[in-house]
C-alpha cells in the first residue's frame, strides 16, 4: 500500500484514499491539475473541496503557475483555509497546455494529527508533525530578506533564514533530507549558487551522513527574490526510523561535477518507506549532458535513470506518489505523455510545467517521490 495520491487530469479523474499501516490515515499528497478553460476561482474551490472531503490539514503547498496570479490565488486560499494559512512554495512553472496555473501539489495529513506551524516574518513557512517514528518538518516559501543585494548574498541570507526557522522547532540544517531551490534566471548565476551552497554545506554536519536530495530549477517567485526554498527535515524518534542516501545506478554522484546534493534519499518511519528522488535529467555517468537537442531521447534516458533508482529499492513507477516534470519547451509535453501512455502510466500523479533547467542544453527534468509499507 502506498501514500494516497490524486491525479486530476483535464480529461479524467482518479482518486484514492488509503489508510496507514496502523489503520490511521496519515500524510498523503494530492496532485491537482486545472481542466481546460477552468477559471482560477473554480480550480481553487475544487481543491478546497477535496481537502474538506478528506478532513485533512495541509502541511505544505507547491503551486506551479504565473506569478501574476499568485495574489489572487492566495486570497482565495485564505477564504477557504483562514488568514494564517500554510507553507506555500510558489514556482513560476507555466502550464504546458495554456492557462495561468500548471498544477498544485498538497502535502496533507489527517486533522487528528497535531501540526505545529513555523513562521518567518509575517508568513507561515513550516509545518511540524510526528508519524510515531520520527518528527518531520516541511518548509516552503522561504525567501531571502533583502532582495536588493546580489544573488550570492541572497543565497547566504536564505541559508540563515532556513537555519533559524528549523531551530525554532529543534531542528538543524543537517536534519534536512530534501531541498528545493527555485532560482530566478538560474543559468546566469548557477555556478555562483553552487559555490555558495557547497561552501555553506561544508560547515554543516548532515545527520544522515549524506547531502540532501534536491531540485534546482529556473523559476521566478512572486517577491522577485533571487531564489525560493522548500525542504523536508527529519529527526528519528525511534531506532526503527532511518534516513539514508540512495545512489543512482546509472549516474555518478552529483558532487563529482560540483553540485552538492544526493541523487535520492530514503526516509523510513511510521511504518512507511519514502523514496525522494532528486531532479533527474539526461546526464551520463561522467556528468555530461546526453542527447542535446533531442527531447524524446532526454526523456527516455531520464526515466530510465529514475526507474533504476526505484528498482534499487524494490519500487516502480506505480509506487510514485508525487512528481513534477519540467520542460524547456512547453509543446514537448506530448513526448512525455506518449512515453507514459506506452507504459500504462497515464494516471501517474505528475504536474507538467514549462520551466528553465540548470543547463542550457537540458530540455527535460523530472523529480518524484515514491512510497511503500515497510
Amino acid at each position: 500500500m502506498r501514500l494516497s495520491s490524486d491525479l486530476i487530469l483535464p480529461s479524467a479523474v482518479s482518486k484514492t484514499h488509503l489508510p496507514s499501516p496502523s489503520g490511521r490515515f496519515t500524510e498523503s499528497v494530492i496532485t491537482l491539475l486545472p481542466q481546460r478553460g477552468e477559471a482560477i476561482a473554480a480550480f481553487v474551490q475544487r481543491f478546497a473541496g477535496d481537502i474538506e472531503e478528506r478532513d485533512a490539514t495541509v502541511l505544505m503547498l507547491m503551486i506551479y503557475g504565473a506569478v501574476e496570479v499568485c495574489a489572487e490565488v492566495e486570497g482565495l486560499l485564505r477564504r477557504y483555509f483562514g488568514v494564517n494559512g500554510c507553507p506555500l512554495l510558489w514556482v513560476e512553472g507555466a502550464s504546458c497546455i495554456g492557462g495561468k496555473i500548471a498544477g498544485v501539489q498538497a502535502f496533507v495529513i489527517n486533522r487528528n494529527v497535531a501540526v505545529r506551524r513555523i513562521s518567518h516574518g509575517d508568513r507561515v513557512v513550516g509545518s511540524v508533525f510526528s508519524d510515531g517514528g520520527a518528527k518531520h518538518c516541511l518548509l516552503g516559501g522561504l525567501l531571502p530578506r533583502d532582495i536588493s543585494i546580489a544573488p550570492s548574498a541572497q543565497t547566504r541570507e536564505l541559508f540563515a533564514a532556513v537555519t533559524g526557522s528549523l531551530a525554532s522547532e529543534g531542528f538543524v540544517y543537517g536534519d534536512l533530507v530534501r531541498t528545493w531551490f527555485y532560482n530566478d534566471d538560474i543559468l546566469a548565476w548557477y555556478d555562483d549558487f553552487n559555490r555558495e551552497r557547497t561552501g555553506f554545506y561544508a560547515s554543516q554536519r548532515f545527520k544522515s551522513g549524506s547531502l540532501p536530495a534536491s531540485t534546482g530549477i529556473s523559476a521566478r517567485n512572486p517577491r522577485g527574490a533571487a531564489l525560493a526554498f522548500g525542504g523536508w527535515a527529519v529527526i528519528p524518534d525511534s531506532t526503527d526510523a532511518t534516513r539514508c542516501e540512495v545512489a543512482s545506478p546509472l549516474q555518478c554522484p552529483a558532487p563529482a561535477y560540483g553540485s552538492s546534493f544526493s541523487r535520492a534519499m530514503e526516509i523510513v518511519s511510521g511504518g512507511r518507506r519514502r523514496l525522494l528522488v532528486s531532479g533527474t535529467a539526461s546526464i551520463e555517468p561522467g556528468g555530461k549532458t546526453l542527447w542535446p537537442g533531442d527531447t524524446a531521447k532526454q526523456i527516455e534516458l531520464s526515466m530510465e535513470v529514475v526507474e533504476a533508482i526505484l528498482r534499487s529499492r524494490g519500487l516502480g513507477f506505480r509506487d510514485v506518489t508525487r512528481a513534477t516534470a519540467y520542460f524547456k519547451h512547453a509543446a514537448e509535453v506530448v513526448l512525455f505523455e506518449r512515453w507514459c501512455a506506452l507504459r500504462g502510466l497515464e494516471k501517474m500523479p505528475v504536474v507538467p510545467t514549462h520551466s528553465g533547467i540548470c543547463r542550457g542544453d537540458l530540455l527535460f527534468e523530472i523529480e518524484l517521490d515514491a512510497c511503500s509499507d515497510c
